[in-house]
């Protein structure tokens, strides 16, 4: 019986043991960091009909890869192979394109988690376990609006939203609101984000020769990843300006300034700006500004318009005529050309080269800009007109009579200036003598009130004295009065204190009836309190010789006696 328990315990052992070694030597196997394990089921229960990816007990390659550490699977049933996990970057975001899920409804072509198409969330920063099979990845820049702009929404997906209107939940369309600069997370397949400049940009005209346009210049910051990804946005924007500059009549070309290129990452370079940390913008322009004045003379002139993007309107301005270049082609440069022209034409020839015409005409401009423009959202601070071109026929004579008449002003002015340095030369020499005049009463007054003050001190100092000699007086007569009050109360006082002390002993004398009674009483109670009285009958012996009988022996004799008679005096 022993025997048979032995072998079974035995058997039932190496059973254990080689279970063991089967798990650990055949179906152990390890996820290293940032990994992931794609497991392929060889048995289970058939895929469903279009299903690609399979559930725990079915047969095909599991939905769901095995994540980093230690797994055990049988490898008669089971197969894997290690693959790198997904790793998104700070500054990326990943789109997901779901190969597994529902079907999207027609139309649609944004599917949320769990349906087939590219789904509607994104994947920020951080390490992803997808399983290639089923999923496309796609890491692209995350949207970084710079300071200074706005990024403007555009949904792809949805119902058209109705013309004019912006769109709302679940429609396809520019949005009311705007990004704010900063860093999103936004899915460039559902999102199309445009940045726009918000802060004041310049459209200058510059006559025959053409005429640009400077936009916002950037900040960059201290991060430059964050740089990257805000050149990356800017680059978009240019490309897609580029595209309306090659379409577009009235302007010609796009020029930017750019600073030097530097490294951000091996392989990646990254335009970032010159040591002043500026990006600045410009767009060449083929305009003129031309018309005829009010006398029939062609006049040309330079005129820059400074103007800025209303913030909280900057996403209507956007959906009713586009990004920068399409406003200035489609708005700000019509009314600048056909207002200057209207304006223009009610002045004369002469008005532009004369300093108060032209200052005149530019107020007008700056006004008309102001109000036609400001119906569109778009606000303008100053119309400068920085040079005219006026015929030659009409600009020479003017010159040579404005000469004449400033030259004829100048010599008035030299005149005026000769007599003024007469004037002047008389006005200093009578500030001389005045100033000659005035020191000498200086000194006279400065006699008078040194003499003022010595008198003025000698009176102070005899009424001084005079003051203290009566003080002195008062104080002799105070302390004489005070001797004498003093001594007045002092004999008042003795007088009142023994005179009451006689009335008391007359009055106790009174109280025993005879005057020898009092006197004992007097004498007994100025008594010492310790003072003993003995009475000693005397033998026929003397005083001397009885006093042992007494007990002064034993005090000390002549000396307890002598103590005795003091006490009884």
């Amino acid at each position: 019986m022993k025997t048979a328990i032995k072998a079974i315990v035995g058997i039932v052992v190496f059973l254990a043991l080689l279970q063991l070694l089967w798990l650990w030597g055949f179906c152990r196997f390890y996820v290293g960091p940032n990994e992931m394990a794609i497991v392929t089921a060889k048995t289970g229960e058939p895929l469903a009909p279009g299903q690609i990816l399979a559930k725990r007990g079915q047969k095909g390659i599991w939905e769901e890869p095995l994540g980093e550490g230690r797994h055990f699977l049988n490898p008669i049933f089971y197969e894997h192979r290690i693959e790198k996990q997904v790793v998104i970057e700070p500054g990326k975001v990943g789109i997901v394109t779901s190969k597994v899920g529902a079907e999207l409804p027609s139309g649609e072509f944004i599917a949320e988690r769990g349906q087939k198409g590219i789904w509607r969330s994104v994947l920020g920063p951080g390490k992803y376990r997808l399983n290639p099979q089923g999923y496309n990845l796609e890491i692209v820049d995350a949207i970084s609006i710079p300071i200074g702009y706005a990024g403007v929404v555009t949904s792809l997906s949805g119902e058209q939203a109705p013309s004019g209107e912006f769109a709302g939940e679940k429609q396809k369309g520019v949005r009311r609101d705007v990004l704010q600069p900063g860093l999103y997370y936004v899915n460039p397949k559902e999102y199309k984000v445009d940045v726009l400049e918000i802060g004041i940009n310049q459209v200058s005209l510059l006559g025959q020769g053409g005429g640009e346009v400077v936009t916002k210049a950037r900040q960059l910051g201290q991060n430059r990843a964050l740089n990257a990804l805000q050149a990356n946005v800017l680059e978009q924007q240019e490309a897609k300006r580029a595209d309306y500059y090659s379409r577009s009549k009235s302007v010609a070309q796009s020029l930017f300034k750019r600073g030097q290129e530097v490294e951000f990452a091996p392989g990646k370079p990254v335009r970032q700006a010159a040591p002043a940390a500026m990006r600045d913008e410009a767009v060449n322009l083929m305009e003129l500004v031309s018309f005829p004045s009010r006398d029939g003379f062609n006049i040309s002139l330079d005129l820059t318009v400074e103007f800025e993007f209303d913030p909280s309107a900057i996403a209507g301005i956007y959906r009713r005529y586009g990004d920068l270049p399409a406003v200035i082609d489609k708005i700000i440069m019509p009314q600048i050309t056909s207002i200057s022209r209207n304006k223009g034409s009610e002045y004369r020839a002469k008005d532009f080269i004369v300093g108060e015409g032209r200052e005149q005409f530019q107020n007008d401009l700056t006004e008309s800009l102001v109000q036609t423009l400001g119906g569109k959202d778009i606000k303008v601070y100053n119309a400068l007109i920085r040079h005219v071109e006026v015929p030659d026929e009409i600009r020479a004579p003017i010159q040579q009579a404005s000469i004449a008449v400033e030259q004829d002003l100048t010599n008035k002015e030299r005149q005026n200036t000769a007599r003024k340095e007469a004037e002047l030369n008389t006005q200093l020499s009578l500030i001389q003598q005045y100033g000659e005049k005035v020191q000498q009463e200086t000194e006279k007054l400065k006699a008078e009130i040194a003499a003022d003050l010595e008198k003025q001190v000698a009176e102070i100092g005899a009424q001084t004295l005079k003051k203290v000699a009566e003080i002195q007086k008062q104080t002799a007569g105070i302390n004489a009065d005070k001797v004498r009050v003093l001594g007045e109360a002092q004999a008042e006082a003795l007088r009142k204190v023994d005179g009451e002390l006689a009335n008391g002993l007359q009055l106790k004398a009174i109280a025993f009836g005879d005057p020898l009674a009092y006197a004992r009483w007097r004498f007994a109670d100025t008594l010492n309190p310790q003072m003993k009285l003995n009475i000693i009958h005397a033998g026929e012996g003397t005083l001397w010789t009885d006093l042992e009988k007494t007990g002064f022996a034993e005090l000390g004799g002549a000396q307890q006696l002598r103590q005795g008679q003091k006490a009884a005096q």
